[in-house]
């Protein structure tokens, strides 16, 4: 295989570090990024071609496209956007500016390196973008529905873009990833604290139970899974001659996923109740 290129965001560490390790053993030319300074450093010293991007920031995804365009001739063969995180709490809890942070990142960040990065694919005449959605993309569970309107926006964006690209070389996949080893959570429970914690909210014994619940839990969530199973996915929708639109991650996805299809709004949100 001719050495093919790859930018990837939000590889400081989970899924984002872990498709990059793989792709790069795999003999892609990775181009990783990472928001924070000492994350990109700290890429460079695991040997990458790494970018400081962060996606709230356009400046900084211009700077690092250009960087890459010099040194590939302008080419680029393929973009995971990774980059993203969770804001829990009850929408009724959730400040507004939040809710702008969240979409910031999730939604309008992917679609200022998307579009930045469609024109250099139309000119070369091939590409693919691969959108990190979600489970939480598909269905929606209580206390994370800022993180969940990002997710379902992704899709929609997704959806939209196959259709504008459909008689171009350029393919667009969604990865929805369920459960899977990161630093979700724990990054998750910092932005609780930054906007949650402190507001007198009915729903403090739950948010105790549920939010910050995993942080004592010592059994192993039955439905998580190793980055694996996202790099294999990804890994499809870059070498299939025909990627697919959508890829599901996890038995937790597929099984959601089902459900949402077959069961009526009433019945599957009895379910979602419960978990």
């Amino acid at each position: 295989m001719d050495t093919k290129t790859i930018l990837i965001t939000g590889c400081s560490s989970g899924i984002g570090l872990d498709t990059a390790l793989k792709l790069k053993d795999d003999g892609y030319r990775v181009f990783a990024s990472a928001r924070d300074l000492k994350d990109v450093q700290i890429l460079k010293e695991k040997g990458f071609e790494a970018f400081y991007i962060d996606v709230t920031k356009k400046e900084t995804i211009t700077k690092a496209l250009e960087e890459i365009l010099e040194i590939t001739n302008g080419t680029l063969y393929a973009l995971f956007n990774n980059a993203g995180f969770g804001q829990p709490g009850a929408l009724e809890d959730v400040p507004t500016q939040a809710l702008r942070e969240q979409f910031e990142t999730n939604l309008f960040g992917l679609h200022e390196l998307t579009t930045q990065v469609i024109p250099i694919m139309r000119k070369q005449g091939y590409g693919r973008i691969m959108q990190h959605s979600s489970v939480l993309g598909i269905i929606s569970l209580k206390f994370r529905g800022a993180y969940n309107s990002s997710k379902y926006a992704i899709e929609g964006h997704c959806d939209t873009l196959r259709l504008e690209l459909m008689d171009t070389n350029i393919f667009v996949s969604s990865i929805n990833t369920g459960p899977v080893t990161s630093d979700f959570r724990k990054n998750a429970t910092k932005k609780y604290y930054q906007y949650i914690h402190k507001q007198d909210t009915v729903f403090r014994d739950e948010y105790n139970k549920d939010l910050l619940g995993h942080e004592t839990k010592k059994e192993k969530d039955p439905f998580t899974r190793s980055s694996k199973v996202v790099i294999k996915n990804i890994k499809h929708a870059l070498e299939s001659k025909k990627p697919k639109a959508r890829y599901y991650n996890t038995e937790a996805t597929y099984l959601l996923g089902t459900l949402k299809r077959l069961l009526s709004a009433s019945l599957l949100d009895k379910i979602l109740m419960k978990i």
